[in-house]
């Protein structure tokens, strides 16, 4: 005995709710940024690309996003000088123009940055490693690009440092060492405090390209927290950061309040309107939770706060 299945087709409703993005997420491509006479710096990129999606429409077409990101990074291959965050912002401007339907395109990217530079007290050749953050959202007012860089390094809580320094107080006194003696030595020699790595994001966003050096976003970035840290180390190095980190102990929050004053003093020339992203997290390493802190700010507001 046979059966005839019905014939269904499937149908779906029309649609009233609109989305504010819809789009991909974990596009890899190979970009390559131009340094002029400098060898191109090659980078893997992996990009997220969203449109918004109006009310009466069931989806995007997903190809032309696609389409337009493999577009762009074809054509950044040929220039002689590219900035990331322009590659994000061209990519939003063809997506809007090529989604009629759509009122905001936002593109972006982040990717490995593997750069050298010698370690602090031996002078050895080294490989340090940032993550680049880009992205750019275009509307028809026009387009706001960011640029802005991830690192890693070390910071010291200068609750537990006082502890130890509290200790170390006491144990001299009960060994007949004067105070002004102790106080001294403990200027000179900063006393133990749980260390952990730290993480420090920046990042710089403004109509059309933030004009910065993502060198420069990275350096304001490292010095944000206790110390630097670098690949490879020989003893004289590892003593060098780790007196360093004790003797510039922090909280995340002082690391972001570090972030937010680099910033103000390495780019007086942003306008009041660039709005910066300061965060710090921190991988405790006494305890089992992490710490984080973070701030988004128009430097107008950070600069009358520091006091212009």
């Amino acid at each position: 005995m046979s059966h005839q299945l019905p014939d269904v087709q499937a149908s779906a409703p029309d649609v009233t709710v609109g989305l504010s993005q819809v789009g991909v997420t974990g596009v890899e491509k190979l970009v390559k940024i131009a340094r002029g006479d400098k060898r191109p710096i090659v980078l893997m990129a992996e990009f997220e690309v969203f449109v918004d999606l109006p009310s009466g429409r069931k989806g995007i077409d997903m190809s032309r996003n696609l389409a337009t990101v493999d577009e762009i990074l074809e054509d950044i291959t040929r220039e002689e000088a590219y900035r990331v965050e322009d590659v994000c912002g061209d990519a939003a401007e063809r997506l809007l123009e090529k989604h009629d339907y759509t009122t905001t395109a936002e593109v972006s990217m982040s990717a490995e940055l593997v750069t050298r530079e010698d370690t602090p007290a031996s002078g050895i050749e080294t490989q340090s490693t940032a993550t680049i953050v880009a992205s750019a959202t275009a509307t028809e007012d026009g387009t706001r690009e960011e640029i802005g860089a991830e690192v890693t390094g070390m910071t010291v809580c200068p609750c537990s440092q006082g502890m130890s320094e509290s200790r170390a107080r006491d144990k001299l006194a009960q060994l007949g060492v004067d105070e002004e003696t102790t106080e001294e030595f403990l200027d000179a020699v900063p006393q133990p405090g749980h260390s952990q790595r730290g993480h420090a994001t920046l990042t710089i966003t403004t109509d059309g390209h933030p004009d910065v050096d993502l060198r420069d976003v990275i350096d304001v970035a490292r010095d944000s927290m206790s110390a630097r840290i670098y690949n490879m180390a020989k003893r004289p190095d590892e003593d060098h950061m780790t007196y360093e980190a004790h003797a510039d102990a922090k909280f995340v929050e002082d690391c972001v309040r570090a972030l937010a004053e680099g910033t103000v003093e390495e780019f007086p020339h942003l306008s009041d309107d660039a709005v910066i992203r300061v965060k710090q997290s921190n991988d405790e390493s006494i305890h089992q939770h992490n710490a984080h802190a973070e701030r988004e700010v128009k430097l107008g507001d950070l600069r009358d706060e520091l006091g212009r």
